[in-house]
């Protein structure tokens, strides 16, 4: 099925080029210059170069220091669409470089692009969440999105935003909610995770588990999995056909089995058989969360009695290639043939 992508091309009638711009003529004070100015062809000339420029991590140093955030973050308010298209354009193409996501952040970026979040165009948008993505990497660029109150908007923008941001949108909540998720929490993300975990996209289901994988490992996070009934869904995609799927999903039900009500509420959902399978025959990374997740189950009198027809399954991965996969067998053979 064909699906909408979005397009970085300019409109037919703007051509910026069509006015040579010499870069090596022409230093990076008088482009800041030219950026400044009223004059909307210039402005446009300035940050196609700037395009082209920030693809250097040294021009990208040398623009920060001269003090170009500031006139980026002052065109990103521009009436003309197309400024505000190649402005966050620049800031996408400056945030990959580790020079540049640091700038972004300490120039105060992330609170500028957040009036981008219902830009019309929909390339402005994508480019934003990229920078927001990119910047949330680092813990103080996810601390800055916590703190300039953007995930709440976020987990509403993952019920209306086309695919391809979302993807975005849900990489960056999966890195600020490693800091801290009572925000993402109140604003009702598990909700709107559990709808994602059923998405056409393998991206956006994977990155949907992701984030209920970050969620789950906080305490308060592990009751909401279990009272929003996302478990019996996250045992579902242990037989998905995508392996980063399979692996998030069985990391997600691991965290939350760590609560009587998670082990409950997973062993009533029939994951055992689900997570046997992934230990026999799943990926490196689904095998390791699919072995904890049984070691928990086997804390259950029930779980425990129905793995011990199944500890030859279990005891194969003692000699798995990963040695944290063979850690967590051992610990899951231990949990099965414990006698109180």
């Amino acid at each position: 099925m064909a699906h909408p992508r979005i397009s970085a091309y300019l409109p037919p009638d703007i051509d910026p080029t069509k006015a040579a711009l010499a870069l090596g003529r022409r230093a990076l004070p008088k482009l800041n210059e030219e950026l400044q100015s009223p004059d909307l062809l210039g402005q446009q000339r300035a940050l196609m170069a700037l395009c082209d420029l920030a693809h250097d991590p040294e021009k990208v140093y040398q623009a920060v220091q001269i003090g170009f955030l500031d006139s980026l973050k002052a065109l990103l308010g521009h009436p003309e669409s197309t400024v505000r298209q190649k402005t966050t354009e620049v800031l996408c193409l400056m945030s990959m470089h580790s020079v540049g996501r640091q700038g972004l952040i300490q120039n105060g970026v992330i609170s500028a692009l957040m009036g981008l979040l219902d830009d019309p165009v929909d390339i402005c948008r994508k480019n934003t969440h990229q920078t927001f993505e990119m910047m949330a990497r680092l813990p103080e660029g996810a601390a800055g999105v916590l703190q300039a109150g953007l995930v709440p908007p976020l987990v509403l923008k993952v019920k209306t935003e086309l695919d391809e941001v979302v993807e975005l949108i849900l990489a960056t909540l999966c890195s600020c909610l490693r800091v801290e998720a009572s925000t993402a929490l109140a604003a009702g993300a598990v909700a709107v995770l559990k709808e994602k975990l059923t998405h056409p996209s393998a991206a956006i289901r994977s990155k949907a588990a992701s984030v209920l994988l970050e969620i789950s490992s906080h305490p308060v996070g592990k009751t909401a999995v279990c009272e929003e009934d996302v478990i019996p869904v996250l045992v579902s995609l242990l037989e998905d056909t995508d392996p980063e799927v399979q692996a998030s999903a069985a990391g997600a039900l691991m965290f939350a089995m760590v609560t009587p009500q998670g082990r409950s509420s997973a062993l009533g959902a029939e994951a055992l058989p689900a997570l046997l399978r992934l230990v026999g025959a799943g990926g490196s990374p689904a095998r390791l969360n699919a072995l904890r997740a049984l070691a928990l189950l086997a804390e259950l009198p029930a779980g425990r009695a129905a793995l011990q027809e199944h500890t030859g399954t279990v005891r194969q991965r003692l000699r798995d290639p990963s040695r944290a996969v063979q850690r967590a067998a051992l610990a899951a053979l231990r949990a099965i043939e414990w006698k109180p």
